[in-house]
């Protein structure tokens, strides 16, 4: 269960209403122990519900159903269209969706190089990858990029796989299908001659473990530029001017979040009104609070959790006009 998804529930307790979750079908223990939590905690039968399946029929269902008011939904853009239409062809029920991203993280030469290597280090690498917003386009200043993907490549080079319960850096992706579908979107960044600087290789002869891999010298027309990963995979991408990281940050279907790493604060800001993304970090990246709204521009989704944007995406607004002549 994500974040968004466990704040989705706590919004429909606030306004006391029932809510039906579907959770993710390859980690559906994570919804259900959340569910025995609302026991314990002495919620009544009926204001949680977990509905375990897979998105076909059980998500469908949930999507289609003439009795639910919202769905709210974290996932791929080709599903959260599928949730659209269902919505419309049944009750014209409200959507949140939060879907895909390609999050770009642009790196400015007035920065210590060591913080703002592992800033983005951490922003692609973070859940082996699996993460909506992480920062996979990693647009570096020319005047330091050198440095940088030596520093980055260490990094990568230093990251520790194995039991995700033991002390270990990085697990195994979460299904066979992800996993054969990074690696072969790390096959094409190498077929169109990305410059692989460390990783790339399944790692160990069982499980599903990719290296730590990072590609430099990428265009922005390549595969691996373009496309979500979902991945431990970061590509980092020389540039030289503001007004062309701009152009390049933009170039893309998604628009979920992005992140500059710079000293100089109206640089700061002009990068962030710039950039089509709907939250953009300003030398961090992966902070999200309750108090800020979140959600994507452009094919990364529709509508807003957290915040107070988050709390009106549940509510319905009525105009009540009382004439005060009698009648």
């Amino acid at each position: 269960m994500s974040h968004i998804e466990s704040s989705q529930w706590r919004l429909l307790c606030w306004f006391h209403d029932d809510s039906a979750s579907s959770s993710q079908s390859r980690t559906p223990l994570t919804a259900l122990y959340m569910a025995h939590l609302t026991i314990e905690a002495g919620f009544p039968p009926g204001v949680i519900n977990v509905v375990n399946g897979f998105g076909a029929t059980a998500g469908a269902a949930l999507a289609s159903h003439e009795r639910v008011q919202k769905i709210a939904f974290t996932g791929s853009t080709a599903v959260g269209k599928l949730i659209m239409e269902a919505a419309a062809k049944s009750n014209l029920k409200r959507v949140s969706l939060e879907l895909g991203g390609k999050s770009p993280i642009v790196v400015f030469p007035d920065v210590d190089l060591d913080k703002a290597v592992q800033t983005c280090h951490n922003a692609v690498f973070a859940n082996m990858g699996q993460c909506c917003c992480a920062g996979t386009r990693t647009f570096v200043h020319e005047s330091i990029y050198d440095q940088f993907v030596e520093k980055a490549t260490e990094l990568a080079r230093k990251r520790k796989l194995g039991d995700p319960f033991g002390e270990v850096d990085q697990g195994p992706q979460v299904s066979e299908l992800q996993f054969n579908r990074i690696m072969a979107l790390i096959e094409a960044g190498k077929k169109e001659g990305a410059g692989l600087k460390v990783g790339g290789q399944r790692h160990g002869p069982e499980g599903y473990f990719i290296e730590p891999t990072v590609f430099v010298d990428v265009q922005d027309d390549m595969r691996i530029a373009k496309e979500e990963i979902f991945g431990p995979v970061q590509q980092i991408m020389k540039f030289s001017t503001m007004e062309e990281v701009i152009k390049r940050a933009n170039d893309t279907h998604y628009g979920l979040a992005a992140g500059i790493l710079t000293n100089d604060i109206n640089r700061a800001l002009t990068f962030s009104q710039a950039v089509n993304a709907g939250t953009v970090w300003v030398n961090c990246f992966l902070h999200v609070t309750a108090q800020a709204p979140f959600g994507g521009f452009k094919q990364s989704g529709i509508g807003r959790e957290m915040g107070e944007e988050g709390i009106h995406s549940y509510l319905e607004m009525k105009t009540v006009t009382i004439s005060m002549s009698k009648f």
